[in-house]
């Protein structure tokens, strides 16, 4: 007999009475469908004929949580799209989640797919049009960390090819559905990028707008509007002195041996990639105009072999971009590179900087005008002849003689004794001006050239300018009244420097007890086109830009007078120094210190 005791099984028997039993009962169990195995059909058939929404909400649920491969993602969007019609608002939350679905780098039959659903479910259906616009051009938008992506503004080539879809739907949508029009309006100005995003976001965002346009021209004038609106806010937040400050920065960094690099490496890297300013606003506003410079380049860069409808169209994007000067750049302040787009734009034709003076005059003979408006359009007028090399010398010659007629009728029809002579009461008189007077001052050299020129500057009678009883000379910036004297003395046209020193009397201050009281401010000036600090955009401008000069002629250099008691603005030198005007304004007994240290911020418009 064993010792051990015999091995039983720990499993019951089940005979076959017991199986077959245990079957029955699990086919009487009650059992639940996911709702994958429902399908949308079903739940939306349900919904619409029991008013039982139970199983739509489960598939909303279903769509939004599920990680789904592309076939499953196909199935869906084909059987969504044999009822199109029957998804009514009732739907809308089901609707969202299908056209929030993740899909832009799928397979290309489940882009397809999602596609024409989107084009099929918002054409029957304009209650989804604001929804489904929004959906698509939130993919306009780069991600944070997609900088790699976008370079300068320009996609690689993957997210192009995930871009193109997007764009074919919109353009499908808008040529189906016209109402659409005011929708992707409204949508693209509120998403639009919040102004200090990184760089490569709001390019990318651009890159998109300017996409739109290639292939619907009709949102030129809308679109190129809200651009312009947008840079300028990138624009007023990013000061040509806080560039300059920034720039000036790393050019010191870069000259300490603890960060010199080797040649080789700095060599390298400059041709992977365009040189950018250091200020982070700064860099999203150099990328966005070297784009749109590029565009209309491309667009209005006629050539002579092009056709009457190219012709058109180019003309149209100018009409376009002047009457946004009017509206938007033009009643602004303190803006600093957003008004180089008329710039350039002007630079491609004739024809266009003809136009955009003869606007500019305009308004500035207009009455009815308000005075900021008219001393905003002689600051630009006054600038643009500056510094536009395109701009002919009879152009120049030409507006010179208007606004000295202009300005000796206004001296005609004023009263010496009873008239008014604050700045306030003839701010357009005194803008005019010093309008004058800095064109003579900074274009000397093309003025004085020959003979002829010299009898032309001579029958402007400058002197009575100068002399007349409202001292325009009073008000003028002190950089750009002493280079006018001084150019005026060296030919013989005026002499201003008698003025110069009793107009540094009046202007000490007057101090009462513990009280200063300064004497009426200067002519807030501003000169739009004073130097561009963008570095990757500026060679579109650098071609076309004059930088002063000043009088080289030896010969006509004047020997230098002694400086007397109180003669604290006299600058002996023609040159045009950069300085600060406000500061120049309270420290005047200082004026020879402060013309050696000048922002761009407040130039006198000379700065080089």
């Amino acid at each position: 007999m064993s010792v051990y005791p015999t091995k039983t099984s720990i499993l019951k028997t089940f005979s076959g009475a017991d199986r077959e039993r245990a079957k029955v009962m699990a086919a009487n169990k009650v059992r639940f469908s996911t709702p994958k195995e429902k399908g949308l059909a079903e739940s939306v058939r349900v919904a619409s004929e029991e008013q039982n929404f139970h199983l739509v909400h489960e598939f909303t649920y279903f769509l939004r949580e599920a990680e789904l491969d592309d076939d499953e993602l196909e199935e869906i969007l084909k059987e969504a799209r044999k009822i199109v019609h029957n998804l009514t608002p009732d739907f809308v939350n089901v609707v969202e989640a299908l056209l929030s679905l993740n899909w832009r780098k799928r397979s290309c039959k489940t882009i397809e797919a999602f596609t024409e659903f989107s084009i099929e479910i918002l054409v029957a259906h304009n209650r989804y049009l604001p929804m489904g616009i929004s959906k698509f051009i939130l993919h306009w938008i780069p991600n944070d960390q997609d900088a790699a992506d976008w370079v300068n503004g320009c996609p690689s080539n993957q997210i192009y090819c995930e871009l193109k879809p997007i764009h074919d739907v919109i353009n499908r949508i808008i040529t189906a559905v016209p109402m659409a029009f005011d929708v992707i309006v409204d949508t693209i100005s509120s998403k639009f990028p919040y102004f200090k995003k990184p760089a490569h976001v709001t390019a990318g965002y651009l890159f998109n707008l300017l996409w739109l346009l290639d292939y619907k021209p009709v949102f030129e004038e809308i679109i190129l509007q809200l651009v312009l609106q947008k840079l300028l806010i990138l624009d007023v937040n990013a000061p040509r002195d806080e560039i300059d400050l920034e720039n000036h920065g790393e050019e010191k960094q870069m000259e300490d041996p603890l960060f010199q690099i080797d040649e080789i490496a700095a060599l390298t890297d400059a041709n992977k990639s365009e040189e950018l300013v250091d200020h982070p606003i700064g860099q999203s506003l150099d990328i966005c105009l070297h784009m749109l410079y590029k565009f209309f380049d491309k667009k209005c860069n006629i050539k002579p072999n092009c056709t009457d409808q190219q012709r058109c169209a180019a003309n149209r994007i100018f009409n376009i971009l002047l009457f946004t000067f009017d509206e938007i750049l033009l009643p602004s302040h303190n803006t600093h590179h957003v008004q180089f787009v008329i710039f350039f734009i002007t630079s491609l034709r004739q024809t266009y900087s003809e136009a955009f003076l003869s606007s500019l005059w305009q308004k500035v003979q207009n009455p009815n005008v308000s005075a900021i408006i008219r001393h905003g359009a002689i600051g630009y007028l006054a600038s643009f002849l500056a510094r536009a090399k395109f701009v002919p010398l009879c152009t120049l010659t030409l507006y010179l003689m208007e606004l000295s007629k202009w300005a000796h009728s206004y001296i005609d029809d004023s009263d010496e004794y009873s008239q008014n002579c604050s700045l306030k009461s003839n701010l357009v008189f005194f803008s005019v001006c010093q309008a004058i007077f800095y064109l003579i001052a900074f274009r000397v050299r093309d003025l004085t050239a020959t003979t002829k020129d010299l009898l032309f500057l001579q029958s402007l009678q400058l002197s009575r300018l100068a002399m007349c009883h409202f001292n325009p000379l009073r008000y003028c910036l002190a950089a750009i009244a002493t280079a006018f004297a001084g150019v005026t003395r060296t030919y013989q046209l005026a002499y201003c420097h008698t003025v110069l020193e009793r107009n540094a009397r009046r202007k000490l201050a007057t101090v009462y007890g513990h009280e200063k009281c300064m004497p009426e401010e200067t002519l807030e000036t501003f000169f739009p086109f004073d130097p561009y600090m963008l570095k990757m955009s500026n060679k579109y401008i650098e071609i076309n830009y004059l930088i002063y000069q000043g009088n080289t002629d030896d010969n006509a250099t004047p020997e230098p007078l002694r400086r007397k008691r109180g003669d604290s603005e006299m600058v002996e030198d023609d040159d045009f120094i950069k300085i600060d005007k406000r500061q120049k304004l309270l420290e005047l007994s200082k004026s020879q210190e402060l013309e050696k240290d000048f922002n761009y911020g407040s130039s006198s418009g000379f700065s080089k």
